[in-house]
C-alpha cells in the first residue's frame, strides 16, 4: 500500500467517527446550525428586516422569514453587486454561482468562504466514506477526471462568478493536483464537444480509476472514448473502479454504462447545488444520500402536495415522515434564508436521516390532475427495462392534451434507446402499469377513461444532443427536463424522431 493509499484509508476512519457523533444527535445538531446561523447574521441588511435579534426559534424565524425564490431575494443580490457590504451574510460573497433563471435571466447565486469550504468539505466526505466503507484505496494512486464547466470566471460587481462545478475546479486538494485530468487548458474548453474530444485525446492512455460527472455527458465521453480507442471503456482503464455522479438519477443510464465499460464498478451518490452540498450516499448497499446537518445548512421542509396552498405548513427535520415528498427550504451560511431550491426530497430513512431526490417542485405533469413527479416516471422505466431488456440513453415526458381526433389524450415518453426492446407495446404496457400502481391519480384518470395509457415516440441516435445544443445547453452541468407539464420540450424534439 502506498504512503498516500495508507493515510487515506487512516484519514477516512478519523472522519467517519466524526461523522457518527452528529449523526446520532441529528436535532441537536440542526438547532445548534440554526441558532449560529442567525447570530451571524443578525447585523446583516436582511437579518435587520427580519428582526433576527428577537428570533428565539424556528417558529420565530417561519414568522417573520417568508418562504422565497431567487425572484424574491434578487433585490438583495442586486444590492450586493451594487457594492454594499452585509446585505445577505457579514461582508460580501467570495463568488457568485451562475445558473439559469426561468423568468428573468441568469440568477447569480452567492458563495461565501465558509459555504465553499463546507462544498469541498462534503466532497471530501464522499470519498472518505466510501474508501472507509469499500477498503478502495488505489484509486487515490491512478488518475481522476471530472467532466465539468470551465474554470475560467468572470466578474460582476467585483466579485467573480461562473458555474459552480468551474469554481470547484479551482479547490481540488494539493494532494490531487498530479492525479487530476484533463489539463487545465482543456478544462477551460467552452464547446462542449471540442472539450469532450481533448478530454478523450488526453485520458485515452492514462491510468484513469475514477471518473465524475453528470450521467448523460459522462456516457458521450465513454461513447467517444470507445469510438477512439476500438475498446470498452473497462478495457482502456482497467484499473477504473468508482463513479461518481449527481444531477440526476443514474439507474436509466446504468444498462448502457455497463455495456461500454464491459463490467460494473462501484457509485457514489451526490447531492451538491449552487445554493450548497446536501448529501452524498455513505453506504453502497443502500441507495439513500445521508443528509449533511452540521454543514452550515438549516433544512426545512414543506410536503410537495400542499406547496401551492395559501398558507402551506414548514416543517423541521424532527417532523418529516418517511416515504413523503417534501420541498426542500434552506438557510444557509452564504446568506439564502428560507430559500426554495426547487427540488423535492423523500426521506428513506430517520436514523440517520437519509432522503432520495424525488424531483423537482416545478418540474411535474399535472395536466389532468394526476401529479406525477420525476420519481415516478424513473421507477416505471426501470421496470419496464427489467421487464423488457432495454438501455436507455435519455428520455423526457409530456401530456399529449391535443392528440389526433378520436383519440383521448395520453403522456408522451419521448425515448432514445442505444438498444431498443424487441416489444416496444410491452415495454410501454409495463411502465404505464408502473405508473398505476405507484400513482392513484394516473390509474383513476386512465381507468375513467380521461387518458388512454402512456405512448411511447422513439427518438433518433443523438437527438437529445442535437436538441441541447440547439437550445445553448449541451454538456456541463446542464440535464435534460425529466418531465414538464408542457410541450416546450417534446415538440422541438419531436423533430428527431423516428420515421
Amino acid at each position: 500500500m502506498s504512503l498516500k493509499a495508507w493515510a487515506a484509508k487512516h484519514y477516512a476512519r478519523r472522519v467517519v467517527q466524526s461523522d457518527a457523533r452528529w449523526m446520532a444527535q441529528p436535532h441537536q445538531t440542526q438547532e445548534a446550525v440554526f441558532k449560529k446561523l442567525i447570530r451571524q447574521a443578525k447585523n446583516t441588511a436582511f437579518g435587520k428586516d427580519h428582526d433576527f435579534a428577537s428570533i428565539k426559534s424556528p417558529q420565530d424565524f417561519r414568522e417573520r422569514v417568508p418562504v422565497r425564490d431567487y425572484e424574491q431575494l434578487r433585490n438583495y443580490v442586486e444590492r450586493i453587486v451594487a457594492g454594499e457590504e452585509d446585505v445577505l451574510w457579514p461582508g460580501r460573497p467570495k463568488y457568485f454561482a451562475k445558473t439559469s433563471g426561468t423568468t428573468s435571466g441568469s440568477k447569480f447565486i452567492p458563495i461565501t468562504s465558509i459555504s465553499m469550504k463546507e462544498q469541498v468539505r462534503a466532497s471530501r466526505r464522499a470519498l472518505l466514506h466510501y474508501i472507509h466503507e469499500s477498503g478502495n484505496t488505489e484509486f487515490v494512486n491512478g488518475k481522476m477526471i471530472f467532466l465539468q464547466g470551465s474554470p475560467v470566471l468572470e466578474k460582476k460587481g467585483g466579485i467573480y462568478y461562473g458555474r459552480l462545478s468551474g469554481i470547484s475546479a479551482h479547490y481540488l486538494p494539493a494532494y490531487l493536483q498530479t492525479n487530476r485530468l484533463p489539463s487545465w487548458e482543456t478544462n477551460c474548453i467552452e464547446d462542449w464537444e471540442t472539450k469532450v474530444d481533448a478530454v478523450v485525446e488526453e485520458t485515452i492512455r492514462a491510468d484513469m480509476r475514477v471518473i465524475a460527472g453528470i450521467p448523460s455527458w459522462v456516457q458521450m465521453y465513454f461513447e467517444r472514448l470507445q469510438s477512439a480507442g476500438s475498446k470498452r471503456v473497462g478495457d482502456l482503464f482497467p484499473n477504473f473502479s468508482l463513479f461518481v455522479y449527481g444531477g440526476v438519477n443514474y439507474e436509466p443510464y446504468r444498462a448502457k454504462f455497463e455495456s461500454l465499460i464491459g463490467r460494473s464498478v462501484d457509485s457514489v451518490e451526490l447531492f451538491p447545488a449552487s445554493e450548497g452540498f446536501f448529501a452524498f450516499q455513505n453506504q453502497q448497499d443502500d441507495p439513500g444520500l445521508l443528509l449533511l446537518l452540521d454543514a452550515g445548512i438549516y433544512y426545512e421542509f414543506i410536503p410537495a402536495d400542499q406547496f401551492f396552498d395559501d398558507n402551506p405548513p414548514r416543517l423541521g427535520l424532527e417532523e418529516v415522515v418517511l416515504g413523503k415528498d417534501y420541498a426542500l427550504i434552506l438557510s444557509t451560511n452564504a446568506g439564502l434564508w428560507g430559500y426554495n431550491i426547487g427540488d423535492t426530497v423523500r426521506f428513506v430513512s430517520k436514523d440517520p436521516y437519509k432522503v432520495v431526490v424525488s424531483g423537482r417542485i416545478k418540474h411535474f405533469i399535472s395536466a389532468f390532475g394526476e401529479h406525477v413527479i420525476a420519481k415516478e416516471v424513473e421507477q416505471a422505466i426501470q421496470e419496464g427495462i427489467q421487464a423488457f431488456p432495454a438501455r436507455v440513453n435519455e428520455f423526457t415526458v409530456s401530456p399529449q392534451t391535443a392528440p389526433e381526433e378520436g383519440e383521448l389524450p395520453y403522456h408522451e415518453w419521448l425515448i432514445e434507446f442505444d438498444q431498443e426492446p424487441e416489444d416496444l407495446k410491452g415495454f410501454a404496457a409495463e411502465m404505464d402499469k408502473s405508473m398505476q400502481e405507484q400513482n392513484s391519480y394516473y390509474k383513476d384518470l386512465i381507468e375513467g377513461k380521461i387518458l388512454q395509457p402512456l405512448k411511447i415516440t422513439t427518438i433518433q441516435a443523438g437527438g437529445f444532443d442535437a436538441f441541447m445544443k440547439s437550445i445553448g445547453k449541451l454538456g456541463g452541468q446542464n440535464k435534460v427536463k425529466r418531465l414538464a407539464n408542457d410541450r416546450s420540450t417534446a415538440d422541438p424534439l419531436s423533430a428527431f424522431k423516428t420515421t
